[in-house]
């Protein structure tokens, strides 16, 4: 299916919580209003003519003026794709898990708290899973500053 034909059912069925279509990208996407992204994404799921069944990635990116998270979706049974973005402010970036539609969103989302700091609520397990639990700040946000020491080693820069 073209990805033309996957965003007139998510409008159909979300209208106003679609923010932006691009369908001549290299990657076609829709931005979600975050709050619907757990929605969005169980409907792209279930919906028997879309089955987009797997979530192959879950990136952040800081664009310095906010936070994103991406996900790029894949339908095993038709062999199509689709990339949902959602657009997060930097002080609070939140937004519901999607680890109930795809299992794999668990390491994924952990992955994006923990380098991002973006909070997936409802998440069953959110703790950082590359750095340890007493880190301070998130690596790959834009205004990142490594701190000196870490337990009294100096931390390379």
């Amino acid at each position: 299916m073209e990805a033309k034909a996957i965003y007139q059912q998510l409008e159909q069925r979300f209208g106003a919580a679609l923010r932006e279509f691009q369908g001549e990208v290299a990657q076609p996407f829709a931005v979600v209003e975050p709050a619907r992204i757990a929605e969005v994404a169980q409907f792209l799921r279930d919906q028997p003519e879309l089955a987009f069944d797997g979530l192959m990635c879950l990136s952040g990116v800081d664009t310095t003026q906010e936070l994103v998270v991406v996900y790029h979706l894949f339908s095993y049974r038709h062999g199509h794709k689709f990339t949902l973005k959602a657009l997060l402010p930097r002080a609070a970036p939140e937004l519901p898990t999607v680890s109930g539609v795809w299992s794999t969103a668990d390491w994924h989302e952990r992955e994006c708290y923990d380098l991002f700091g973006v909070v997936f609520s409802g998440h069953p397990d959110l703790r950082r899973i590359l750095l340890p639990e007493d880190w301070e700040g998130y690596p790959l946000r834009k205004d990142y500053v490594v701190q000196e020491y870490y337990h009294g080693i100096r931390v390379p820069k």
